[in-house]
């Protein structure tokens, strides 16, 4: 299965073509380059315009006194239901504190105490103080800095910006030596061209998008996950979706990306209350406000649903310093006409994170040849039912690095594409807004069959509405609609209740769940589904 779109006018050439630009694929790039790869970089806006650029809290990581790899992996594994791979969880806390200093050699500059020590702070599902942050809240941006800095002072790393990825190039052996991409632009590299190599790594980021509020970027339409399945790679955990408990509410006809409030604030302390002025957190779980994300967005769900309100509060007014120490997160607050230092924060749940996606193995690798996934974009287990805070970050170090040295280890020489003549797709963008609502009433935090089916059926009328006219916002809806498909399949699957999936009508956790939902599509358009035991 394809995207419709016109044939390609033009062919770029690189050892690795990595595809996006946070912190998973600009760390693929340097890493790739370390051994003496050449890179190209695909990335659908401006090179800095990623997730990583948003990420507020910071990295986790065991640096502090008294932290070890074993106490991470313990609270990763809490954290992720059940769920997690702990091969996988082991692999990222015992390789992510030098991942960390690696950063950090090429440039990255996080907050430290007056002794000079990095300030660690904590936030929700972490028993110890292990969040490296930069900027005070602005830790994304800064290691975005750092990243982009190293990739423009490397010749042998050529970026193309505004590029929308289409889907994977194969040769006749099945294995993926390319991808399609249109070029937003002017030049020899404008329209629909190709960009071969002996590996793709799809470090897309998520797909936010695909519900009507997020803290994603516009640009967070699934595209990797989405061109991997029509490559008929195996997906896994989509209908683990996480949801940020603490997302500024702007009333309820705003749309997109919305304005991210830092778990790490509850970590300094703030409170979430009712209308009532009472913390509901205290009675729900023995962490209270510094619950695991899912805890905390299902209780503030249910609060509101009591009294039908739009929304919960946050409250910093006793915390000291908080302009400081938050002062992207102040800023935004004034800009909305909310002085946080004597107002409560008006906050409410928001599509924030997919803990599943392409599934992959301990280096990166999907299950078709040639493709790599990593970050967001990627399962790899480590995340289970429900990430972990400040995890994800850590994530996309460590596995990129892993990545490069499994393609550097196995280089072979660049196959000859063949054409791809499977069945093409586009659907009407004019579906787009439609499909977030429905998503977001009926596969949103809180689910339920009902809701489920009747965004099914919603999705089957969506369908119907086919497009002739290949462009940006037709590629990006069909996208949606495709993962949509997957998420909506695994949710209504699952018959339980466990991390980040609630189940109104199967509200208890079964251990017979205790698997992976893996799906794939077919060059036709047919879903398969299979389950895969955890750990394996």
């Amino acid at each position: 299965m394809k995207l419709l779109a016109p044939a390609p006018g033009w062919t770029a050439q690189a050892d690795v073509i990595v595809v996006g630009s946070g912190i998973a694929g600009l760390t693929t790039a340097l890493q790739a380059r370390t051994y003496g790869l050449s890179v190209l970089i695909v990335t659908k806006s401006k090179v800095d315009e990623g997730s990583t650029k948003w990420a507020q809290g910071g990295i986790a990581a065991a640096l502090g006194p008294g932290d070890t790899p074993d106490q991470h992996l313990k609270d990763t594994l809490v954290a992720g239901a059940d769920l997690c791979d702990e091969e996988a969880v082991r692999v990222l806390v015992t390789e992510g504190p030098e991942a960390v200093r690696k950063l950090i050699e090429r440039g990255a500059i996080f907050d430290t105490e007056a002794s000079g020590e990095i300030s660690l702070t904590r936030e929700g599902g972490h028993l110890r103080n292990r969040i490296l942050h930069a900027g005070g809240d602005a830790t994304g941006a800064e290691v975005s800095r750092a990243l982009l800095a190293a990739v423009h002072d490397d010749p042998e790393i050529e970026v193309v910006e505004h590029a929308l990825v289409l889907d994977a190039i194969k040769d006749a052996s099945g294995s993926v030596c390319g991808v399609t991409l249109h070029v937003i632009g002017a030049g020899s590299r404008d329209g629909v061209g190709r960009a071969l190599g002996k590996a793709v790594v799809l470090a897309t980021g998520g797909l936010g998008q695909v519900f009507a509020q997020t803290t994603n970027p516009s640009v967070s339409t699934g595209d990797g996950v989405a061109l991997a399945l029509r490559a008929g790679a195996k997906v896994a955990d989509v209908e683990f979706i996480q949801f940020h408990p603490t997302v500024l509410w702007l009333g309820d006809n705003t749309q997109g990306q919305q304005p991210l409030i830092s778990e790490a604030v509850r970590g300094e302390g703030a409170y979430l209350l009712n209308d009532d002025g009472e913390r509901f957190m205290v009675a729900e779980h023995e962490l209270a406000e510094l619950a695991p994300r899912d805890v905390v967005a299902i209780a503030s769900m249910r609060t509101m649903n009591k009294t039908g309100a739009h929304h919960v509060w946050l409250d910093v007014r006793h915390l000291t310093g908080f302009e400081a120490r938050f002062p992207t997160i102040y800023a935004s607050c004034i800009a909305n006409g909310i002085d946080p230092l004597k107002d409560l924060i008006p906050v409410a749940p928001a599509s924030h994170y997919a803990s599943g996606g392409v599934r992959v193995d301990l280096n990166g690798r999907t299950s078709v040849n040639g493709l790599y996934a990593c970050g967001e974009t990627a399962c790899s287990g480590v995340h289970g039912a429900n990430r972990l805070a400040s995890n994800s970050l850590l994530e996309g170090l460590v596995f990129s690095a892993r990545i490069a040295a499994d393609i550097a280890g196995n280089l072979s020489e660049q196959s000859e594409p063949i054409e791809n003549n499977s069945e093409s797709v586009l659907l009407d963008p004019e579906t787009r807004r439609e499909l977030q609502l429905s998503m977001s009433r009926g596969a949103g935090v809180l689910r339920s069959s009902d809701s489920l089916l009747q965004t099914s059926a919603d999705l089957t009328r969506i369908q119907d509405r086919k497009s002739s006219n290949p462009c940006v916002e037709a590629w990006e809806t069909t996208n949606l609609f495709q993962l949509a498909q997957a998420i909506l399949k695994a949710a209504l699957i699952r018959q339980e209740t466990r991390g980040s999936h609630w189940r109104e009508d199967f509200p208890e956790t079964q251990n017979n769940w205790r698997k992976r939902i893996v799906q794939q599509l077919d060059n036709r358009g047919d879903w398969t589904t299979s389950y895969q035991e955890v750990g394996k």
